[in-house]
C-alpha cells in the first residue's frame, strides 16, 4: 500500500486470491500484467464500497491486514474523509410525483440553490431539502457526482411481478461466475441487487445475469446495443434456463412483444418521432411491472441518447461490461445511473485457467506510400488520421496474415467503410456494416459460426455483443483514435475459449499520428497481461 493510494499485489503470494477478494471491494484494478497487479483507491472506488455497505474502518482494517508495510496516514485520512462525505445528500420517498433530496450540511444547500446546472432538476422544499421529479432521479445523481457529491439513494427497490425461473440442471456455472452473482445479490441482503459486473469478453457475463434473474425471480427487462445481441440473449435464455418461448419477448423494430422477460435495444427505448417529443416506447416500458433490468454493455449507457434509460431507477438493475474505461472520463455516471462495481477479475487470470482463450497481440508497422507523403504532411490532424488509417499497404498485409492462418476463422475489423468495401471488392470476402440488414447479418454470422465462411469483414458494428466462438484471428486495419474501450471490445471477439490460441493483429502506419494512437491501445493490452510484439513489414 503506497502513499499515492496505489496497491501493488504480488500475484505469486499464496494469499493473493484472498487479498484480491478483500481489496477489490474498495479499490479498482488498474492493470494486471505478469507478476504485480496494480489497484487504485479513488473517490469513486470508495463510494462504490460505502454504497455497498462497507464502512471506512472496514476498509482501513482490510488494508492493515494485508499491507506489507504500515499504511500511510494520508491514505487513512483520505478514506475517512471521502467515506464521511457519503450521506451528505440523501434521496428519499416523498409523494407520487416527487422524491425528497435531503442535504445534511447547510452550506451544501446554499450551493445547490446557486448552482445553475441544477435549474429545473430541484425545487427548494425547506432550508435543507429539495423536491425532485421522479423522472429526474438518474439525471440528478449523475449531475451531482460530477461535482463530487454522491447521493445516498435510500428509496426501496420495487419487487415487480414474480417470475418462475431456474437454471437447467445440465448447466454448471464457473466459480468466478458464481462469485460475481454472489457479489451482486447475496440472499436479498440490504444494499445489494444493483450494480455493475466487469468481466472480459468471452468469459460469460450473460451467465452471471441469468443466475441473478433466477435468484431475484422477477419480471425482467434486458437492454442491448443492437438487434443481433437481442437474438443472442434470447438464445442463451432458452438454452440455459427453464423459461420457454412463451416467456421471452423481443421488442425491436422487427417485433413488439412484451412478456415476462423482454429483450430490447437502447435505440428502440430512446426513439422518438420528434426531437422535442415524447419517447413512446419508453412509456410502454415504464408502465410495465418490471422488477429487474439488465444493461448489457453498460459503458454505453452514459451517452446522452441513452440517458433516458437511467430513469428506470426504482428497479433491481445489473450492468455488464468488459471495461468501464471511457475516453471521455465519464465512468462515474455508470455508478450514478446503474450502481457500484460489484465484481471484476483480471483478464490474464481467467486466460491462465482456460476460461477465456490465450491471445497473442501483434502490431504490424507499415510505411506510408511515397505518393501519400506530401498529402499527409499538408493535412489537418483529422485528415492525417484518415490517410494513415486507410493506407493501401494494409490490404496486402492483411492478405499475408490470412495466408499465415489457413486453419483459423478470421475477422477483418475496420473503422472506414470505403476501406472495407475496397477490401471486399478486391478479395471477395463477405462484409457486414451498419447498412447491412439484420436478416443478412444473422445469415453471415451463422455461416461464420458453421465455418462455411473463413474470413468475415466487419465494421465497428461488430465491436459489441457478437458471439462468434470460433473466431481465433482478428486483424484490425483501422480504429478510433486509440480508444482502449474499442481495443478491449475488438480483442473480445476472439476470446471465447477454444482448442487453439488466438491472435490479434493491429496494422499501423509508421511515423504517423496512427502510431501514437497505437501506443495508447498497446499500453492497455500490456496492462491486461497480454504479450505484445511489434514488427515492421
Amino acid at each position: 500500500m503506497q502513499s499515492d493510494r496505489t496497491l501493488l499485489l504480488d500475484v505469486h503470494s499464496p494469499s493473493a486470491a484472498d487479498c484480491r477478494k478483500d481489496i477489490s471491494r474498495f479499490a479498482d484494478l488498474v492493470k494486471s500484467p505478469e507478476h504485480i497487479h496494480t489497484y487504485m483507491i479513488s473517490q469513486l472506488s470508495l463510494w462504490n464500497a460505502i454504497s455497498s455497505g462497507m464502512g471506512s474502518q472496514d476498509i482501513i482494517a482490510a488494508l492493515e491486514r494485508w499491507s506489507r508495510y504500515e499504511v500511510d496516514s494520508r491514505v487513512t485520512f483520505f478514506i475517512e474523509d471521502q467515506a464521511g462525505r457519503y450521506g451528505d445528500f440523501i434521496l428519499e420517498e416523498y409523494d407520487e410525483d416527487h422524491l425528497l433530496l435531503k442535504v445534511r450540511r447547510p452550506v451544501f444547500a446554499l450551493q445547490l440553490k446557486a448552482d445553475r446546472s441544477l435549474e429545473g432538476l430541484i425545487e427548494p422544499h425547506d432550508d435543507s431539502s429539495f423536491l425532485v421529479r421522479r423522472y429526474d432521479r438518474g439525471t440528478l445523481k449523475a449531475t451531482l457526482i460530477r461535482q463530487g457529491f454522491p447521493i445516498a439513494d435510500m428509496i426501496p427497490l420495487k419487487d415487480g411481478a414474480p417470475l418462475q425461473i431456474s437454471l437447467r440442471d445440465t448447466f454448471r456455472p464457473r466459480d468466478y461466475q458464481v462469485q460475481a452473482a454472489d457479489a451482486f445479490i447475496s440472499d436479498g441482503s440490504p444494499g445489494t441487487g444493483f450494480g455493475t459486473i466487469v468481466l472480459p469478453c468471452g468469459s460469460g457475463k450473460t451467465i452471471v445475469a441469468l443466475m441473478a434473474m433466477a435468484r431475484l425471480g422477477r419480471k425482467t427487462l434486458i437492454l442491448c446495443p443492437n438487434v443481433t445481441s437481442v437474438h443472442q440473449w434470447i438464445r442463451e435464455i432458452l438454452d440455459k434456463t427453464t423459461l420457454t418461448e412463451a416467456d421471452v419477448g423481443e421488442y425491436t423494430g422487427n417485433a413488439k412483444e412484451i412478456r415476462n422477460v423482454t429483450v430490447s435495444t437502447y435505440q428502440v427505448l430512446t426513439w422518438r418521432p420528434a426531437a422535442d417529443g415524447p419517447y413512446p416506447h419508453f412509456s410502454i416500458f415504464r408502465d410495465e411491472d418490471w422488477g429487474f433490468i439488465i444493461y448489457d454493455e453498460v459503458h454505453m449507457l452514459p451517452a446522452p441518447v441513452f440517458r433516458v434509460t437511467a430513469e428506470l431507477q426504482a428497479l433491481h438493475r445489473l450492468g455488464l461490461t468488459a471495461t468501464l474505461i471511457r475516453e471521455d472520463g465519464k465512468e462515474d455516471q455508470v455508478f450514478s445511473l446503474v450502481g457500484p462495481k460489484r465484481f471484476d477479475s483480471p483478464w490474464s487470470e481467467l486466460a491462465e485457467k482456460g476460461f477465456i482463450a490465450t491471445a497473442y497481440c501483434h502490431e504490424i508497422r507499415l510505411q506510408l506510400p511515397e505518393e501519400d507523403e506530401v498529402r499527409y504532411a499538408l493535412a489537418t490532424s483529422h485528415q492525417k488520421h484518415v490517410i494513415a488509417s486507410v493506407n493501401p499497404l494494409k490490404l496486402d498485409a492483411a492478405a499475408r496474415i490470412i495466408g499465415e492462418h489457413p486453419d483459423d476463422s478470421i475477422l477483418i475489423i475496420g473503422q472506414y467503410i470505403e476501406q472495407l468495401k475496397y477490401f471486399h471488392d478486391r478479395f471477395g470476402y463477405p462484409m457486414i456494416t451498419g447498412s447491412t440488414g439484420n436478416a443478412k447479418r444473422e445469415e453471415l454470422y451463422q455461416a461464420f459460426r458453421e465455418r462455411k465462411i473463413k474470413v468475415l469483414i466487419v465494421s465497428k458494428v461488430a465491436n459489441y455483443a457478437i458471439d462468434l466462438p470460433d473466431a481465433s484471428v482478428a486483424i484490425q486495419i483501422s480504429g478510433t483514435f486509440g480508444s482502449r474501450q474499442e481495443e478491449a471490445q475488438r480483442l473480445g471477439r476472439i476470446l471465447r475459449p477454444k482448442e487453439r490460441d488466438s491472435h490479434f493483429y493491429s496494422l499501423v502506419t509508421e511515423y504517423t499520428v496512427e502510431e501514437s494512437y497505437a501506443l495508447n491501445r498497446q499500453k492497455f493490452l500490456a496492462e491486461q497481461g497480454y504479450s505484445y510484439t511489434i514488427d515492421r513489414w
